[in-house]
């Protein structure tokens, strides 16, 4: 299957899903859409469905699953780098949170290149020998693949900086467009017909259009649903809470489920320059995910107000509280003195009658 029409089928079951949720829970609560948004949405559906998708279904062919999974383990890392840049996040070398996170980010980059430039022996698992696989899901590294597989880092490399740009930009639109499901709509079905443009450019014969009732379908339904659909909008949800490099932080995870499925179901060969790489990649990753969780805690301490904090929190509520009833008690003796002074007032006229009866003998 053409991965240029993959990439159209794709967004297009995720705007199938997605739209009718947004038109229906956010139809009260969607923001007013202007030029300088809609801009924002064209370069995410751009950067997202078009650029990274097929550079990296092309990428995904020259070389594996496990390798490709890999190489984009250093989003975090590009991530990192480009939110420094446009001051998403603040670094401070000299306390160990940002000495952490910038470490962490060296290694990363260091474990994806040397994935990229070694490869070494091939470990063989036990169970590789029972699995026999079609000859188009394994992988040659001899001869003249090893031009292809060269250029697949590159297309993964170029994949991961686009997938990485469209998070910082995600970010920034939702500051301004906070409606995550609208907002996920509109970059899948932008996507769409933008990946639309591309295949009719790539792709000048109308039999790579056609799919059927078979793996091709459920590739483009799943991806499309799960991958870009669900994952588009979670990714939204924990990006206005945590970040971009938060989000950015777990990818590790895809590499690790990856390379255990495509070693039980295609049998992909597994080598040593990858497992060592891999090594220094979770451990990077790690290392960036402990300074940002220390960051987080350092604001949540920072948020937390002065009377909670500590073993006198009781004392000092007690004090609020003895405070507010003494100012009540002297508001109602203020209240008192008011009502009085009108009484010494209505006394006052009193002494008249005797003047009245000074004058009664001149009359």
């Amino acid at each position: 299957m053409s991965h240029y029409v993959l990439v159209v089928y794709r967004h297009a079951f995720a705007t199938a899903v997605i739209a009718p949720f947004a038109l229906v829970l956010e139809r009260k609560v969607r923001p007013k859409m202007t030029f300088p948004i809609f801009m924002q949405i064209f370069a995410l559906g751009l950067l997202g469905p078009v650029i990274d998708q097929n550079f990296y279904y092309a990428g995904l062919k020259y070389t594996s699953p496990t390798f490709s999974c890999a190489m984009s383990n250093m989003l975090p890392a590009m991530t990192f780098v480009m939110a420094v840049l446009c001051r998403m996040e603040k670094v401070d070398i000299k306390k160990v949170r940002c000495q952490a996170k910038v470490v962490g980010t060296i290694v990363t980059v260091a474990g994806a290149m040397l994935m990229t430039l070694y490869k070494g022996d091939v470990i063989n698992m036990v169970w590789s020998k029972y699995i026999h696989p079609r000859d188009s899901y394994v992988t040659d590294t001899t001869g003249t693949t090893d031009k292809n597989w060269l250029k697949g880092s590159i297309l993964l490399i170029i994949a991961t900086f686009a997938w990485a740009s469209f998070f910082i930009v995600q970010a920034i639109t939702l500051r301004r467009y906070s409606a995550q499901l609208s907002l996920t709509s509109l970059v899948v079905f932008l996507g769409t017909l933008q990946s639309i443009a591309v295949t009719f450019v790539m792709e000048h014969k109308p039999s790579v259009w056609t799919i059927g009732w078979d793996m091709n379908l459920l590739a483009a339904a799943y991806a499309g649903i799960v991958s870009s659909s669900i994952a588009y909008y979670v990714q939204g949800l924990v990006m206005q809470k945590r970040g971009p490099v938060f989000v950015t932080a777990f990818s590790p995870l895809m590499m690790i489920i990856v390379a255990i499925m495509g070693s039980f179901i295609l049998a992909e060969k597994i080598y040593v320059g990858g497992v060592l790489g891999a090594v220094l990649i979770v451990a990077g990753l790690f290392s960036v995910l402990w300074g940002k969780y220390k960051e987080y805690k350092e604001k949540e301490a920072e948020a937390i107000p002065e009377p909670d904090q500590g073993s006198g929190g009781n004392g000092q509520t007690m004090t609020m509280i003895e405070d507010i009833e003494a100012n009540d008690v002297e508001m109602q003796k203020s209240e008192a003195i008011k009502q009085s002074v009108p009484a010494v007032a209505i006394s006052a006229p009193i002494p008249v009658p005797p003047m009245i009866a000074m004058e009664a003998p001149k009359a």
